[in-house]
């Protein structure tokens, strides 16, 4: 039965109910000895008490999207076949563009809470993970007046613990933005989500790790190839962005920071440059690979600033002194914007990362187009009078999730 299936949570909400009415008709009329009839209430208390709990988890999980089967949660699932040393550049000495094409066969993804996101299993041929991605068009790309156009692609990373399909089922980034699109706010986007928790119970910190995970090799080279092959997608870097929350926010800031060439523009709500930030990060296991895989270090160590912009956002004491730390030493053609979110708009959680999409993919089309958005930008949040504001103030949601450090 599936973590995040419907049955399974039906069954667990019956069995709550079934776990409270117990008591009630039986905890007078037991019979036997009294050690019997006293483990018997106990067992009764230990039913009930369990059944609570593993129906506000599920509540909690779904809502949020943490853990998308088992594995994940028993920390029995591992998507790395293999980690070769794939050296300093993540190929291998592999001439990627001569690879074969890469035909992926995709079906509608279930609980993502929209038709139109597709999912595919991908197995990458460099990185040597296997694991899944989803992916959502743009209205524009199956409109015939667009049928010789290509598309600007967005990777979206989740955060730790997270799922891939999280962009999607909680932060509804599809639904938000596709109005925004139609309106000429913001890009035809092709929305891309790997997963990038492919080691049980641990942060790969998008990392390459010979002989453990090359998870950076992974989100941008094998899903890049996958989705230039399978759909009408702009080339790298002019066509390519990331974006990401939490852990996922670090990611999407390195990756564009580290590449380049690959990538034009990243977007990191509450993220971080420090791996050590996030404690069962791999990349925070040595010094080496901490400043290896720190945008601050990696940025200031170019001696001709790439081509990239930011957008950092957060909230004091949890990633607004990282947003602070990379603008200190931009330099063009590099743009960096740092931008502080008062601590009344929420904690770590997606309720305080959802309503920033409309805004942060419209300054994306901006950098990426380097054109004005056609209508009206949407209004910040967390500004003074914003409906949205209103959205990012709840903080006692039991969906509000705080990460782990």
């Amino acid at each position: 039965m599936s973590l995040t299936g419907t049955p399974f949570l039906f069954t667990t909400i019956v069995l709550a109910a079934i776990a409270l009415i117990l008591p009630m008709f039986l905890w007078s009329r037991l019979r036997g000895p009294f050690l019997l009839r006293q483990a018997s209430r106990v067992l009764m208390l230990l039913f009930a008490q369990v059944t609570a709990i593993t129906l506000v988890f599920l509540m909690v999980n779904n809502a949020n999207n943490l853990y998308d089967n088992w594995g994940d949660l028993l920390g029995t699932g591992d998507h790395v076949q293999q980690a070769a040393d794939l050296g300093k550049d993540g190929t291998g000495g592999i001439q990627v563009k001569a690879l074969p094409k890469v035909h992926q066969t995709f079906t509608p993804a279930s609980g993502t809470g929209a038709p139109g996101v597709r999912v595919t299993q991908l197995k990458g041929r460099v990185s040597g993970i296997n694991a899944e991605v989803y992916v959502w068009l743009p209205p524009e790309y199956d409109d015939p007046a667009y049928k010789d156009k290509k598309f600007p692609v967005v990777e979206l990373l989740s955060g730790y613990p997270g799922s891939a399909k999280a962009w999607f089922g909680t932060l509804h980034v599809h639904q938000q933005l596709a109005p925004l699109m139609r309106d000429g706010q913001v890009a035809p986007f092709i929305l891309v989500s790997p997963r990038t928790n492919v080691i049980a119970k641990t942060d790969t910190g998008c990392a390459n790790i010979p002989g453990v995970v090359n998870a950076d090799t992974w989100l941008s080279i094998d899903v890049p190839k996958m989705v230039t092959d399978n759909f009408r997608a702009e080339a790298a870097p002019d066509g390519w962005a990331t974006a990401g929350y939490s852990a996922g926010g670090h990611c999407a800031a390195k990756l564009a920071v580290a590449h380049p060439d690959r990538y034009r523009a990243a977007i990191s709500l509450s993220g971080y440059s420090d791996p050590i930030i996030e404690r069962n990060s791999l990349a925070a296991r040595t010094v080496e690979l901490r400043r290896a895989n720190n945008p601050y270090f990696i940025l200031k160590g170019y001696r001709t600033p790439p081509r990239v912009s930011l957008y950092l956002s957060g909230q004091t004491g949890d990633g607004y002194e990282s947003a602070q730390g990379l603008q200190s030493i931009a330099k063009a053609p590099t743009v960096v914007r740092a931008v502080h979110i008062p601590r009344s708009a929420g904690g770590h959680n997606m309720k305080l990362w959802s309503p920033q999409i409309p805004y942060v993919f419209t300054w994306l089309t901006q950098q990426m187009t380097g054109k004005a958005a056609t209508a009206p930008t949407p209004q910040q949040p967390w500004s003074a009078g914003s409906k949205r504001a209103e959205l990012a103030s709840g903080t006692s949601s039991p969906g509000a999730v705080v990460r782990k450090r």
